[in-house]
């Protein structure tokens, strides 16, 4: 091999591993600074206590499961049956 080969070589070690271990090296800049919440923050929409459900509603639902509905049907026949006290057809 001739000596500009080798140096060639060399060079492209030289860069991956420059490369490498640049990639390893701790950050210079320090890391951002978090802020922390006030303490008085209210809790999230989330973590909204559920109402207790009727009895009417229930059956509704009962009624919806037993009858396999799923999605708009299943909405409209518990809504028709929380009209008409949990008697739908």
């Amino acid at each position: 091999m001739k000596f500009s080969s080798r140096a060639a070589m060399a060079a492209i070690a030289s860069l991956m591993l420059i490369g490498t271990a640049s990639a390893q090296a701790p950050a210079t800049t320090p890391a951002p600074t978090t802020k922390s919440a006030p303490a008085d923050t209210k809790a999230p929409a989330t973590a909204k206590t559920a109402k207790p459900r009727t009895e009417i509603s229930l059956e509704c639902s009962k009624q919806a499961d037993a009858k396999g509905l799923h999605g708009k049907e299943r909405h409209k026949f518990r809504s028709d049956c929380k009209k008409t006290g949990g008697k739908a057809t």
